[in-house]
């Protein structure tokens, strides 16, 4: 891609981003001690060194393609993000931006409520942030951050993981995608010939198996020595698989697995010709640990009613990003940072 091409929605691609964090990273924020883990591609949160035994885990992550539950999605993705550190979620903000002409009161109060509730849930503390009807906007966008914080002995990093190391899933994959596609595109589903059903289901993976990963990030942290977790968003699991590979400077042999694709799920990305791999993944927590803890990790996330498969292991950088198929080929693991789900949406059906 020239790099004077326009982008299309999604993630910037991490080569750009390499180049942009390499170029224009404050020197300031480079040289502060204080900062433990700043900007790099697989990291999605800030560490710094507060002066004590606390470690501040800062995060900042927006909800742009759903309007429905768009607090309570808002709330979670940035939670994820913060507990994959083995952070505990303390201090949310948010800058809600609205469309002109299409905001009402019962919208605004509907966000701010969805908000204070997750938070409450999560005894997360709602601590300010901005609110604004915007020129241009089509639906609600929302941009969170949270701070959090964690004892410097538990601190995880996407960037841990070392050869030989197990790759482990939690829960299975495309899970926000099934959610936002029934929620934003149920009209078409049902012009499709599902049943309100199906669509109910699909809707309510929101909650069930969930888009969260608070519970079983915090307990593989406080039980195991975990050498790393990663919450897959954009792009995708294999993106996410990618991202922790990159940033561990290693490589990744994943295994593909007809059972970590629920069949809600299956059924849409026939339909909207997506790949459940590269389709969004809130939900799905990837946790890397020794191979000689992963099976004792396995059993005690499903004791908690977690279910946990493993899908890999971390190989030698020199041999690359691999897959093997369910026939046992193995090939070039292929990814990309601009999620399938932007198909659905640029397809402008109803």
């Amino acid at each position: 891609m020239s790099l004077n091409n326009k982008f299309p929605a999604g993630k910037i691609k991490h080569k750009i981003l390499n180049n942009l964090f390499k170029n224009y990273v404050s020197d300031l924020s480079m040289n502060d001690k204080s900062v433990i883990l700043g900007s790099n591609v697989g990291e999605d949160a800030a560490v710094i060194d507060n002066d004590g035994n606390q470690l501040l885990v800062v995060k900042t992550d927006p909800i742009t393609f759903t309007t429905d539950q768009i607090g309570y999605y808002v709330v979670n993705i940035n939670v994820n993000d913060i507990v994959c550190t083995g952070a505990t979620p303390k201090w949310f903000l948010s800058t809600i931006l609205l469309p002109e002409n299409k905001t009402t009161f019962d919208l605004v109060k509907s966000i701010f409520k969805d908000i204070h509730d997750t938070c409450q849930s999560m005894n997360i503390s709602v601590v300010g942030g901005h609110t604004e009807v915007t020129q241009g906007l089509k639906r609600p966008v929302i941009i969170g951050s949270l701070i959090g914080e964690v004892e410097r002995k538990k601190l995880v990093k996407s960037s841990g993981a070392e050869p030989g190391d197990v790759l482990i899933l939690t829960k299975g994959i495309f899970i926000e995608g099934t959610s936002i596609i029934a929620r934003e595109k149920e009209k078409k589903l049902k012009q499709k010939g599902f049943d309100s059903n199906f669509i109910e289901k699909c809707k309510n993976y929101l909650f069930n198996p969930g888009i969260s990963v608070y519970k079983e990030a915090l307990l593989a942290n406080q039980h195991f020595k975990i050498k790393a977790m990663h919450d897959p968003t954009e792009g995708g699991l294999a993106t996410g698989v990618a991202e922790i590979a990159i940033s561990s400077n290693t490589g990744v042999l994943l295994e593909k697995k007809k059972k970590i694709i629920l069949p809600e799920a299956f059924k849409l990305s026939v339909i909207f010709d997506l790949d459940p791999y590269n389709t969004l993944a809130s939900g799905s927590l990837l946790i890397v640990i020794e191979k000689k803890y992963a099976e004792n990790l396995i059993q005690f996330l499903k004791k908690n009613q977690i279910i946990a498969t493993k899908i890999g292991k971390f190989i030698e950088k020199e041999r690359g990003l691999l897959i093997k198929d369910e026939e046992g080929k193995i090939k070039k693991l292929e990814y990309s940072e601009i999620d399938d789900i932007t198909k659905v949406f640029n397809n402008n059906t109803s």
